[in-house]
């Protein structure tokens, strides 16, 4: 067989892991240049970059490569379908190579190495490292990536081991690690610079981690003063506003971010503006609590302040807590159009790893194009209901005074929403609930006007779709308090109009924000806690704190022992219904508080509520549906059920265990 019909044919490998490296691939030997013998493997060129770090972190010879050549055809150019044509060679080298100032090495004609004496801590790390691979982009298959590998030791020319642990002359000095910090100490320092803390807290605390286990034993913890210096410097230096022109701008910070960026979309007579911000820790993230699991839409975030409205992709990690996994930034008439943005991210994650599904997709908005979503990800729709009751709650709390006609409303509209996704609601019982409530003019003015004529979207969607638990609208609104605390919180408000703005301080100070949400040593910078530092629990984790003894019911209301204050009573009026009204902080500007789940939850266990929350009645319409499937179709029904009943228990006991 020819040589590149032998190469041509061979199988591209894919593995299912963020990062992989050469022992992760099954190698082949083919016929190479000179009558040599080369060992090759075809990987997704997209993924080439995961390859680059799997090898870097090898655990017996920790090390980094770097690009030593590339050759790049230009795009725009048309070629000729040759076999063995290339549009990019890049050859990867270790970077403690390839030349070797050291006595007796040799060095490039083209290097110049200088033999003054170098500043302590900064030796010369090149030792002749002759590993390293060549990576081709074939034109006759773009989408593939022929790695050569034929140098895959870390030793000098002599054969030699020429640096890490194998190396014993590298003993004391750097060629000991890798020769740059992980990605996970860069990240740490850039996130706890962008928040604020200053480099000497940074290093103090570095050095009392090292001095705890003992004295260095990888390369981070060889940080350097002079290197956090130099990226607050740089952080310093940047600026949002790359050029006046704001869509120039944006354009600018994408050509400058494009391993950020997953879709990108300029504005233009066919086309709307569309920009979809990705980085790679939330490619991570997202893979990792994505997969088979659930996957958030977060809609219209700062609609009367920003320019253009936020929209985040969500997950939730360990801890039950959402986890922003993407930003899609676009006009409001733009939130129709959203297959090619979706396609994109999810042929991102596919890239990453091909085993890649999801469980569900939440959206909080009726108007979500449901049919790409089910097209793309190929999973059920569920509807969160959390941002029409936090609107309902907080507009009723703002332009109704009198208590009883706040109870009443509040009471009205929690058993319309139960009674539509029972599937008996009609758009008649809002229309009696305006002549009802009609004294309460000022909120029943904002209700005619912008809720009126959604409703009917609102009842098709909470009579055909699943509705996401109060568990997940507790973490929706609680990542919504979040980014409203560390996004909106600037003196100049004239920067909200501004997308280069945006999307500078979403990759900055926010990405930030969030990634030092799950950094374990965060509470030794506790001195430096902002309020946008705040994580810990949601609404619905705090509610399960709360023993049942601190709660009291009294005919309409029901009473809550404060658990920071207890000589504080909280009490929740309309207890058990989702839209019941709390006297608390939190739920005086509109939001779910652990009172009211608390309550609801005794409410229900008790008996004292006979109605079942919305989405435990959608589960049960669900589970009816399926016990009425048509005989012939048994060995289906018969399945479903089961899975329906296993559901079922599961629920019940992870319910019981956290009462």
């Amino acid at each position: 067989m020819a040589r590149w019909d032998e190469i041509l044919s061979l199988p591209v490998q894919n593995p299912p892991m963020l990062e992989f490296s050469a022992a992760d691939l099954v190698w082949s030997k083919v016929q190479g240049w000179r009558g040599n013998i080369d060992r090759v493997a075809l990987i997704p060129y997209a993924r080439v970059d995961d390859f680059v770090k799997g090898e870097s972190s090898n655990k017996d010879c920790p090390t980094s490569f770097h690009v030593e050549a590339r050759r790049k055809r230009p795009r725009e150019r048309t070629y000729k379908p040759k076999v063995d044509g290339t549009l990019e060679y890049i050859l990867y080298w270790c970077s403690f190579g390839p030349d070797d100032p050291r006595e007796g090495g040799v060095i490039r004609p083209s290097r110049v190495y200088t033999t003054k004496k170098r500043n302590a801590g900064r030796p010369n790390t090149k030792t002749g490292c002759t590993c390293h691979f060549i990576v081709k982009r074939l034109i006759a298959e773009s989408s593939v990536a022929l790695i050569i590998y034929n140098q895959d030791k870390h030793v000098d020319k002599k054969g030699l081991p020429c640096h890490g642990p194998q190396d014993k002359k590298a003993a004391g000095t750097r060629a000991m690690f890798a020769p740059y910090i992980s990605e996970d100490l860069r990240l740490r320092v850039l996130s706890l610079l962008h928040v604020g803390v200053s480099v000497e807290t940074i290093m103090q605390r570095h050095k009392e981690l090292v001095e705890r286990q003992g004295g260095p034993c990888n390369r981070d913890d060889l940080l350097t003063d002079r290197y956090v210096r130099r990226q607050e410097l740089n952080i310093r230096r940047s600026t949002y506003e790359l050029d006046p022109d704001d869509m120039v701008s944006t354009g600018m910070w994408v050509d400058s971010h494009r391993s950020s960026v997953f879709f990108y979309e300029e504005f233009s007579n066919s086309e709307p503006f569309t920009l979809g911000i990705q980085t790679e820790w939330q490619l991570q993230q997202m893979i990792r609590f994505g997969n088979r699991s659930l996957l958030v839409s977060s809609s219209r975030f700062g609609t009367s302040k920003l320019k253009y409205p936020l929209h985040s992709l969500l997950v939730f990690n360990s801890d039950n807590r959402a986890v922003p996994v993407a930003w899609i930034i676009a006009p409001r008439f733009a939130n129709t159009d959203t297959y090619r943005w979706m396609r994109a991210l999810y042929n991102r994650v596919q890239t990453k790893d091909p085993s890649w599904r999801l469980a569900g997709f939440i959206v909080d908005d009726p108007l979500a194009d449901i049919l790409t979503i089910r097209d793309v990800f190929q999973c059920s729709v569920l509807l969160s209901f959390w941002r029409a009751r936090y609107s309902w709650h907080k507009n009723l709390l703002k332009r109704c005074q009198e208590t009883e006609m706040r109870l009443e409303i509040s009471k009205k509209l929690g058993q319309i929403a139960n009674t539509i996704c029972s599937g008996n609601g009609t758009m008649g019982m809002f229309e009696d609930f305006i002549d009802a409530c009609g004294s309460a003019s000022d909120f029943m003015d904002y209700f005619k006007s912008v809720w009126h004529p959604r409703m009917g979207v609102w009842i098709t969607a909470l009579k055909t779709l699943l509705i996401a638990s109060h568990e997940t609208s507790a973490a929706m609104e609680f990542y919504h308090r979040q980014l409203k605390l560390r996004l909106l919180n600037e003196k100049d408000s004239e920067v909200y109009q501004r997308v280069d703005w945006l999307v500078h301080k979403l990759g900055t100070k926010v990405h930030a924000y969030f990634w030092l949400d799950d950094y374990s040593e965060k509470e030794h910078f506790a001195r430096y806690k902002k309020e946008e530092w705040v994580s810990g629990l949601t609404s619905w984790q705090k509610s399960l704190t709360i023993p049942g003894s601190d709660v009291s019911f009294e005919g309409r209301c029901a009473r809550v022992v404060d658990q920071l204050d207890r000589d504080e009573v909280h009490v929740v009026w309309n207890p058990g219904s989702q839209l019941a009204l709390c006297d608390c902080d939190l739920a005086e500007i509109g939001n779910l508080c652990e009172h009211v789940f608390k309550v609801m939850k005794l409410s229900r266990d008790n008996g004292s509520d006979p109605e079942p929350s919305v989405c435990m009645a959608k589960f049960r319409r669900v589970l009816i549906e399926t016990l009425r499937c048509p005989p012939y179709d048994s060995l289906e029904r018969d399945h479903a059920t089961s899975l329906v009943l296993f559901v079922q228990q599961q629920l019940s006991s992870l319910s019981n265990s956290k009462q």
